[in-house]
C-alpha cells in the first residue's frame, strides 16, 4: 500500500452579509415588538388594572404628566408604536402593490407620516402644562 499524503488545506471564504433597509425592517419589527410587549402590557396595566377605568379623566392624566418619568414612557410608548404599525403596513401594501417606483414614493411618505407624527406627538407631550388641571 503506497502512502499517500494529501495536503489538506481548508478553504476558507468570507462572506459579507449586506445591509439594506429590509433587514433593518425586520430587526426592527422584532426588537419593537418585543419592547411594545413591555410597554403596552405595562400601560394596560398601569391605567386599566391597578386604576379604575372610571378614574382616567384629563386630571389623571394631568398627575401622571407632571413627572417625567410618565411622559418618558409615554413617548417611547409611542416611538414604539407608530412606527412599528406603519412598517406593518408598508409590509402589506408591498405584498399587493408591485411598481417598484409607486412603493419607492409611499415608503416615503409613511417615512414622513412617521417622523411628523412622533415629533408632533412628542412635543405635545413634553410641553403639556398640567397646572390648569390641577386642583
Amino acid at each position: 500500500m503506497a502512502a499517500i499524503s494529501e495536503k489538506t488545506s481548508i478553504t476558507r471564504r468570507k462572506v459579507q452579509v449586506q445591509g439594506n433597509f429590509e433587514r433593518t425592517a425586520f430587526v426592527f419589527m422584532r426588537l419593537s415588538g418585543i419592547a411594545l410587549l413591555l410597554f403596552a402590557v405595562g400601560h394596560m396595566l398601569l391605567q386599566h388594572v391597578l386604576n379604575s377605568s372610571t378614574n382616567l379623566t384629563i386630571m389623571f392624566v394631568a398627575e401622571q404628566w407632571n413627572s417625567w418619568g410618565w411622559k418618558v414612557f409615554d413617548i417611547l410608548l409611542l416611538a414604539f408604536t407608530i412606527p412599528h404599525g406603519i412598517n406593518g403596513l408598508r409590509n402589506v401594501l408591498e405584498d399587493y402593490i408591485h411598481n417598484k417606483t409607486i412603493m419607492k414614493w409611499i415608503n416615503i411618505l409613511l417615512l414622513i407620516f412617521v417622523v411628523v407624527t412622533v415629533l408632533w406627538a412628542g412635543y405635545a407631550i413634553i410641553n403639556f402644562d398640567s397646572t390648569p388641571f390641577m386642583n
